[in-house]
């Protein structure tokens, strides 16, 4: 009896630990699994995430950079400097700008103005922006503006300036662009600098219904010739004219303006 309750009991046993390595290789089997599972979970999970880094970098190199200057400063700078890299002939560093004839607004607080709601206008529009100033009293030259615009590797470099004459009928918008025999740009920016012009002044003056003056072309500007990139002085308006002057002064009418020169980037990409 008792070797057969042993062996009864052996068999018991026996069979209870085939039983416990079964569960034990369940539970390890699912351990396996489910660490399987984790694992792709987190792979797909970085890949969803290094597709979506991805598409954020490609989209900021997609992104076209625009760098405003708001034309002045409270202060001029009477300092000369070259009027282009290695050039002998020299020009104040910065002028006073005009002053309205009717309203007495400085130009550099005008285009300031105004750069700022273009600013705003174009970050809405899915441009970066760069901002040469965000206050009036700053000491930067035209070189130094040009710069930024170069630093930056500016998809287009917007000048925001007003006129002035010597009569007071004299009115209408125009933009300022280097000539074609400028010695101190490529031919490539020279040519993207004539279109920037050509575009901005268009649509401006469309939105705005200024007479439209045409595009000045010259190689006696500081602010353009040192510019490695597409470059266009714009002059919004004659503030030596009453009207111009009024209207210039106005949020709506610098709206119109600011309109105006964001679809003409538009269209000049």
């Amino acid at each position: 009896y008792d070797t057969l309750f042993y062996a009864v009991q052996g068999f018991c046993i026996t069979k209870k630990i085939k039983k416990m390595d079964k569960q034990q290789n369940r539970r390890n089997r699912m351990k396996r699994i489910i660490s399987m599972c984790l694992s792709a979970v987190l792979l797909l999970s970085l890949c969803v995430t290094g597709a979506a880094k991805t598409k954020t970098a490609q989209a900021e190199e997609k992104q076209k950079v625009i760098v405003i200057d708001a034309g002045h400063q409270i202060r001029a700078m009477s300092a000369t400097e070259p009027i282009g890299p290695g050039s002998s002939q020299r020009k104040a560093k910065v002028t006073g700008g005009a002053s309205g004839c009717v309203t007495h607004l400085p130009e550099y607080k005008l285009n300031l103005q105004v750069a700022k709601k273009l600013q705003k206008e174009l970050v809405n529009r899915g441009y970066k922006v760069i901002m040469v100033r965000t206050k009036n009293n700053v000491r930067m030259s035209n070189v130094q503006r040009a710069k930024v615009a170069n630093k930056y590797k500016a998809d287009a470099f917007i000048r925001i300036h007003a006129n002035s004459a010597g009569s007071s009928s004299v009115k209408g918008a125009l933009t300022i662009a280097p000539a074609s025999n400028n010695r101190y740009m490529t031919k490539a920016n020279r040519k993207a600098s004539q279109k920037l012009s050509k575009k901005v002044l268009k649509a401006m003056c469309k939105t705005t219904g200024a007479k439209n003056r045409g595009v000045m072309y010259t190689n006696s500007m500081t602010g353009i010739n040192w510019c490695k990139v597409p470059v266009t002085i714009v002059e919004m308006g004659f503030m030596s004219n009453p009207s111009e002057d009024r209207k210039m002064a106005k949020a709506s009418y610098q709206k119109k303006i600011v309109k105006g020169i964001a679809d003409g980037i538009d269209n000049f990409f």
